[in-house]
């Protein structure tokens, strides 16, 4: 019994440094990378001069320069920049998934300073709020003491420079006011969990059941011996000599086949680059039932490509752009056609020609935005004469959105260039080489609530004052003149998953300008109500303008976006796309994608901000049945805050869900509710920092190594380099992970169940008496060198091609009910094993002659042949390495029998008598099974197998 003891812990300590060897090299792994993120280099202002800090270095209160293109290591104020015009542009998508560049200002004193240097000679302090998590605002005060009298400026968010946002222009210096968990960033994201798969989870609770098992068979046996003598000490003989009932070994197979899983999914030619980071939990990945996924740099490029112009009797398409070149290069080389440009503005109401229209359009659109164009060339950035120094190779445009730059980059490529700008004018270039100066008057930003953005410029050549406005469809229907093609237009070209934009046109008298410039200054001055103010002048001028075009514009879908979306939605996957994006962004993207597809309504859940609005308004989507539903992040809140079980039974019956305006910690709460409400597998995709929160929340983390950075591939358990990807990552190795931990578990139960069975049969014909049935090296053998490699063999079986689990993800449905292992499939394992127990045993005790090691020999060569040959009966596709492992384990049980003789009759098993016992045995414990598997497949096959057959 000793000898038992000493093998069991043994085997545990085996199993144990197993365990502990996979973890050691997951937390390495992680080190690692950690190291070389917290190891950029960034330079410092300090009193030595500009010196070089590691990112992990940088305190609070030291002076920070951050180059062009480089990330920012920690929350700043930002105090200046080389730009001439004073401003730098962040790319801030890896903090709130928004594409749009920012514009931020620096401090006023201290842009003023001759030089950065300068900054170390001013006697200033910085009054910080405490850090919260609001990405969106900011309050603070910069005090400069060394001056008479003392400066103060307050600071806002056009002030701050956040972590993990990217300079996009210049060169800056900023000084630091938070650092490590204050981060804004590092605030919005949660803590990682140590991720623990379902599967893990259910072969822990058959575990579980295993052991109970184990006591109720002590305990029977010690209660049928009528607890005679010290019955305490046969129960725990009784417990080690059934010990078999738990599989020790288990755990050991199933990590070491998940190790083999992540080998497959990393060295797979057809999803390249593709990165295990949490090998725990591959399983996971056959069993999703909901994939939310980011929009930006994830479903899309972040690259927006100008589609369609339509001015209502005529549509120009991509195919077509060398008409409205032509119509173009004729205004500006024919006289005739600049009449229209100066004309007074009661002729608009003359019929035009088509080139004139075209023109018109044309440069409204040039004009009409945000964009500034930057010239760089050996490192050196000027905007003074840069039609006259740079080539045109040189020029970058920088906005606030990709769709401003879309459209600047089309009017460019039709002739009419965008060459200069600042905050008071705007210079154009014409085909013919002429530039156009404008003086910008007036601009008035987009915002989410008015949905438009207007300008107002004077073309210095004519004097002409004209006010042109672009925004979208629902709020430019009421500013435009009456037309008949509106509305129809704008709605088939959101159809094709374009992102419509209205542009109109309004020309002004000098003394309308002046008449609006009073009341508007005058507005801009009030205390009370200035923005209603404001709005209203605002809208006294949108009226009765002139409509000169609609712009499609399309957001660059990713590659096989479309067809790998199809691909989860026939698995049975519901997609949610959550995007920190605008609503009209992430609708047409969600659109274009066929996220929703074409015969599917799309329900936009209108703004709510009060309980009784959340209430009607989840009334009116509740009638409505298969419809998609868009819902903002503020809107989401209010109804998570009062209706949140409601909603989420309304939302998860939604063949999609699109939430826009979504903050990272909105995303993560929406994987937990999803996880808490319906207990299914969740899989969060994205690319970028915001996206870290969701990725870590969910059940698997997928991270997408995009442009920007790659804090969400670091995060998460699996990276990939392309959406597309994730299909074949789900389908083919998420489905053959599921499959085949399911099959190598239940196998491992039931080679430990057989023996036992034996074990068990062999006590109650010996009286109940707890003595070993197998000693020494035969029972660790058993699990160990004879059937080890054929029963980890699984790892390698598969039902189907990955071709066909591609071609068919109706496949993956069978996973998500979790049908490979259920308490059905263990009833039927442990019902095999008693069956195969029972039958070597007693087959072995009826045909034994004279000698106990007989029943030894007969009852072991059954034992391990019956394993064998289960082993090929449960193999689906056999592989090269499952017939060497099938044959290298029958050449090592015969090889060894000459060192058993302590336990084998060598001779005995040289006989005929053996030889015709052992078969009978071994025939009479599997062929039933065999003709059972094949009346099953004949009468009721399995899915896959009509696609193999």
């Amino acid at each position: 019994m000793f000898n038992w003891v000493c093998l069991i812990f043994d085997f545990q300590g085996f199993v144990l440094i197993i365990t502990i060897v996979r973890e050691a090299v997951e937390e390495i792994r992680c080190y690692c990378r950690d190291k070389e993120v917290n190891s950029q280099i960034y330079s410092k202002l300090s009193t030595r001069g500009t010196v070089k800090v590691k990112s992990s270095g940088i305190q609070v209160g030291d002076l920070i320069i951050v180059e062009k293109n480089q990330r920012v290591p920690a929350d700043m104020i930002f105090l200046r920049t080389s730009e001439r015009n004073g401003s730098c542009f962040l790319r801030t998508d890896q903090l709130d998934g928004e594409t749009d560049w920012k514009l931020r200002l620096p401090v006023a004193c201290t842009q003023r300073l001759p030089t950065a240097a300068d900054l170390l000679q001013i006697r200033s302090y910085v009054y910080a709020e405490e850090p919260n998590i609001d990405i969106h605002n900011f309050i603070g005060t910069f005090t400069r003491e060394d001056g008479d009298p003392p400066v103060n400026e307050s600071l806002s968010i056009e002030n701050t420079l956040w972590a993990s946002t990217v300079i996009a222009s210049g060169t800056v210096v900023g000084v630091v006011i938070y650092t490590g968990k204050e981060l804004r960033s590092v605030m919005n994201t949660s803590n990682p969990r140590h991720k623990v798969g379902l599967f893990d989870l259910e072969v822990n609770c058959l575990t579980k059941i295993l052991f109970g098992a184990l006591v109720v068979v002590s305990l029977v046996m010690v209660a049928l011996q009528h607890f005679a003598g010290r019955w305490y000490l046969q129960i725990f003989r009784f417990l080690l000599l059934f010990s078999n009932i738990v599989p020790i070994s288990l755990r050991v197979n199933l990590d070491m086949g998940k190790m083999v899983f992540s080998w497959m999914i990393r060295r797979d030619s057809k999803i390249p680059g593709t990165v295990v980071r949490a090998s725990t939990i591959p399983e996971q990945l056959g069993r999703i039932s909901y994939l939310l996924t980011d929009k930006t740099g994830t479903l899309t490029q972040n690259e927006m490509v100008f589609r369609r112009l339509h001015l209502g009797t005529v549509a120009y398409g991509m195919d077509s752009m060398d008409e409205v070149q032509s119509h173009v290069f004729s205004a500006y080389t024919q006289p005739s056609h600049d009449v229209p440009a100066s004309r007074a503005p009661a002729a608009t109401k003359v019929r035009k020609t088509i080139s004139s229209r075209v023109h018109e359009a044309v440069k409204a659109i040039a004009l009409v935005h945000c964009v500034t164009p930057v010239y760089e060339a050996n490192g050196v950035t000027d905007q003074a004469e840069a039609e006259q120094h740079y080539e045109d190779t040189c020029r970058v445009y920088q906005a606030a959105s990709p769709d401003e730059v879309s459209l600047v980059q089309w009017t460019e490529s039709v002739g009419l260039t965008l060459v200069g700008r600042d905050h008071n004018s705007m210079q154009l270039r014409t085909p013919s080489g002429q530039i156009l100066n404008f003086t910008i008057l007036q601009i008035f930003p987009f915002t989410y609530e008015s949905k438009r953005m207007g300008i107002i410029v004077r073309d210095e050549s004519t004097g002409e004052i004209s006010f042109y406005m672009k925004g979208a469809d629902v709020v430019m229907a009421g500013i435009v003149q009456y037309n008949d093609w509106l509305e129809e237009e704008c709605g088939n070209m959101a159809r094709e998953g374009l992102r419509v934009l209205v542009v109109s046109k309004k020309s002004l008298t000098e003394e309308q300008y002046q008449d609006f410039e009073a009341r508007y200054i005058q507005a801009k001055l009030s205390v009370h109500d200035r923005s209603l103010k404001v709005a209203t002048v605002i809208e006294s001028l949108e009226m009765e303008m002139e409509l000169l075009c609609l712009t499609g514009v399309e957001d660059q879908l990713q590659a096989d976006v479309r067809p790998t979306l199809e691909i989860l939605r026939n698995a049975g996957i519901k997609v949610w796309m959550l995007t920190g994006d605008k609503l009209e962004t992430a609708t047409c993207t969600a659109k274009n994608a066929h996220l929703v597809t074409r015969n599917q309504d799309i329900h936009i859940f209108r703004s709510v901000t009060t309980r009784g609005e959340a209430h009607l308004e989840l009334n009116a989507f509740r009638r409505k049945h298969d419809c998609a539903l868009v819902i903002s992040g503020d809107s989401l809140e209010v109804c998570l805050k009062f209706y949140e079980y409601e909603f989420m039974e309304l939302a998860c019956q939604c063949p999609a869900v699109v939430c826009c305006r979504c903050a990272p910690t909105q995303k993560a709460q929406i994987v937990r509710l999803l996880q808490e409400r319906t207990g299914k597998l969740t899989c969060a995709v994205g690319d970028g920092g915001n996206d870290v929160s969701m990725i870590q929340e969910a059940d698997c983390g997928v991270g997408v190594e995009g442009k920007e950075g790659k804090q969400a591939s670091l995060a998460a358990d699996f990276s990939v380099t392309q959406f597309k990807h994730l299909g074949r990552l789900l389908m083919v190795h998420g489905r053959n992970s599921y499959k085949r931990s399911a099959g190598l578990s239940q196998f491992v139960i039931h080679r430990s169940l057989c023996i036992s069975t034996m074990q068990a049969v062999f006590s109650s014909v010996f009286y109940f008496a707890s003595v070993p049935l197998y000693q020494g090296f035969l029972i660790i053998g058993y699990s160990t060198i004879y059937t080890m490699f054929p029963v980890f063999s699984l790892v390698l079986d598969k039902d189907v091609k990955s071709e066909v689990a591609m071609l068919y993800p109706e496949l993956y449905k069978d996973l998500l009910k979790g049908r490979p292992l259920s308490f059905k499939t263990f009833l039927i394992w442990v019902l095999i094993s008693i069956y195969q127990g029972s039958i070597i045993m007693y087959g072995a005790l009826l045909l034994f002659e004279s000698e106990f090691v007989h029943i030894v020999a007969i009852s072991f060569t059954s034992l391990i042949l019956t394993e064998l040959l289960m082993v090929a009966l449960t193999i689906q596709t056999w592989h090269w390495l499952m017939i060497v492992a099938e044959l290298l384990s029958l050449a090592c049980y015969i090889a060894s029998l000459v060192f058993l003789h302590e336990f084998i009759d060598v001779y005995f098993i040289a006989t005929l008598s053996f030889l015709w016992k052992v078969t009978v045995i071994t025939l009479v414990s599997c062929l039933p099974l065999y003709i059972l598997k094949y009346l099953r497949r004949r009468f009721s096959p399995p899915n896959y197998s009509k696609l193999t057959s």
